[in-house]
């Protein structure tokens, strides 16, 4: 009895120990399909790989329109303003009669030239009479040398005098020609100061109008020196590469943000550093055929600095900024796991940034998913399709 109750007990210890393990197996197997359905695929972005490629780096600056030439119209001799012989706000030509001073004081005084003039040719001839008659007498001894010294001393007055008469001839007649005001240059006429009956005098300060050539045109603008250092820097290190070395091509935007079509060209940098503000003057000229920029006019230039030979573009929604305003990318490296990388984004390029640190070429930069990952976790990764103008347009025809 005490064998078959011994027997029977430990088949009874068996027959649990079997079951336990079985219900721990059963168990484990549970465990592991639930954490198998519950485990994510890794999350999917968006990645642009980066390929460096050449940039024309361009500046944008404020500027002024300035006229190509000025011109203050001033009198030049004395007297009453007669008329005025052109329209104001129109375009006069170079040589073309702005106004009338009385001439009748001027002829009077060119006529009594003339007149002189003639006086002084009769005298002359008088002499050199004179002095030819007394040349074979004073050899025969007929008259006596002073005479004849005499006769040759007055030829020489009379000369003298008929010069001297022609000389105030031609100081009476440019007298008379500035009676008509000219215009000096071609270009568009300005509201005249003065109007008939009006006194003018030869030495006045005032103008009498202003005629400005818009046609080409200049702008001026200002660039900080530190700019100019830098490029020359970026010139030595052979980061950028000059444009060449014919004068730069100029954009322009109007100030209502139109763009100006016929592109000028940069005509100089001024070597003088203003000690107020630290800047630079530079200036470019624009053809200006329909006169649609006018002195004065508020204006932005684009200049081309130069070619950036090997730049890196990232998209703008792969750049972000921390607390602290550095700005950073994610980049999902050889192992698909997503890296935080501090950069330098030195300026916008369209809807790029130009990044000068903190990147290579080849990286692969998250544009899409970027607030579902995190620095450190497995992504899975599909390239970027950003250029996709058919369906802007149709986007565009839909929302019209």
């Amino acid at each position: 009895m005490t064998t078959a109750h011994t027997l029977r007990t430990a088949l009874r210890f068996t027959a649990c120990c079997l079951t336990a393990c079985a219900t721990v197996l059963l168990a484990g197997c549970d465990s592991h399909a639930e954490k198998t359905a519950a485990s994510p695929p890794p999350p999917l972005v968006d990645v642009v790989t980066l390929q460096a490629q050449p940039v024309t780096i361009t500046t944008s600056l404020p500027g002024r329109a300035v006229a190509y030439r000025i011109a203050q119209v001033r009198p030049q001799v004395s007297g009453i303003v007669l008329k005025r012989d052109y329209a104001e706000g129109s375009t006069v030509k170079a040589g073309q009669q702005l106004y009338q001073i009385d001439p009748a004081p001027y002829q009077a005084a060119y006529d009594s030239a003339k007149a002189a003039l003639m006086n002084a040719e009769a005298a002359l001839s008088l002499a050199a009479l004179k002095v030819q008659r007394y040349a074979p007498l004073v050899k025969a001894n007929a008259i006596s040398k002073l005479d004849y010294a005499t006769a040759q001393a007055t030829e020489k007055q009379d000369r003298a005098n008929v010069a001297s008469a022609k000389a105030a001839l031609e100081t009476a007649r440019i007298n008379l020609r500035y009676t008509r005001v000219l215009s000096p240059i071609r270009g568009r006429s300005g509201r005249s100061l003065v109007t008939e009956g009006a006194l003018v005098t030869g030495d006045q300060s005032s103008a009498l109008t202003t005629i400005q050539q818009i046609d080409p045109i200049y702008v001026d603008a200002t660039q900080p020196s530190s700019t100019l250092l830098r490029l020359e820097r970026e010139y030595a290190a052979g980061k950028l590469q000059r444009s060449g070395s014919q004068q730069a091509k100029v954009e322009l935007t109007l100030g209502d943000g139109t763009p100006y079509a016929p592109a000028g060209k940069l005509q100089f940098s001024e070597v003088t550093v203003d000690p107020g503000t630290g800047s630079v003057t530079l200036r470019a000229v624009f053809p200006n055929p329909k006169h649609i920029l006018l002195p004065g006019m508020f204006v932005h230039l684009r200049i081309a600095e130069g070619v950036r030979r090997h730049a890196l573009l990232v998209p703008q929604q792969g750049v972000t900024h921390d607390a602290s305003g550095q700005a950073t990318a994610l980049i999902v490296n050889k192992d698909d796991k997503v890296q935080l990388r501090s950069v330098v984004a030195s300026r916008a390029i369209g809807d790029k940034w130009l990044v000068t640190q903190g990147l290579n070429a080849g990286d692969r930069v998250i544009v899409k998913g970027l607030q579902f990952v995190k620095p450190g976790d497995k992504v899975r990764v599909e390239e970027a399709r950003l250029n996709q103008p058919a369906q802007h347009t149709a986007a565009n025809a839909a929302a019209g």
